[in-house]
């Protein structure tokens, strides 16, 4: 998120330090799960209220959803996807299994579903998510 500096007639974008958001998918997967670890993992939806009928805080301060949380430390946004996010989110669903089974078709909405319907497990806690990103940053910086 950019903020910005309002001057008499322009807005000046305030420096963000360029490792204030990942570049890997490891690193996607690490400050994935310290946003869990610190906002909560949200299940049924991105995040609580999407539509903001009832609560205003911005998206990006509540809980949210293991795919939420990897879009939003690559973009700032939980709703705003990326390649980055996009490539995490494939590796990872190829990863998890869901009742015994992997993803069923390779389209990112599929595999977005399925790394959703992981996170939506009844026993799923945020600390269960925050494990299985480190292990998965883990897993990938082995394999690369």
């Amino acid at each position: 998120m950019t903020t910005s500096l309002q001057t008499s007639s322009r807005v000046l974008p305030l420096h963000e330090s360029p490792q204030a958001r990942p570049t890997t998918v490891p690193g996607t997967y690490r400050a994935a799960a310290r946003l869990l670890a610190k906002r909560g993992l949200y299940k049924g939806d991105f995040v609580p209220d999407a539509f903001d009928r009832e609560m205003c805080i911005p998206h990006a301060f509540r809980p949210m959803s293991i795919v939420a949380a990897l879009k939003c430390v690559v973009s700032g946004d939980p709703h705003r996807t990326s390649l980055l996010a996009d490539e995490a989110i494939a590796v990872l669903a190829l990863r998890l299994e869901v009742d015994g089974e992997g993803p069923l078709f390779g389209g990112i909405f599929d595999l977005e579903a399925h790394v959703d319907a992981w996170g939506d497990v009844e026993s799923r806690t945020t600390e269960s998510a925050v494990a299985m990103l480190e292990a998965a940053a883990d897993a990938n910086e082995v394999s690369a």
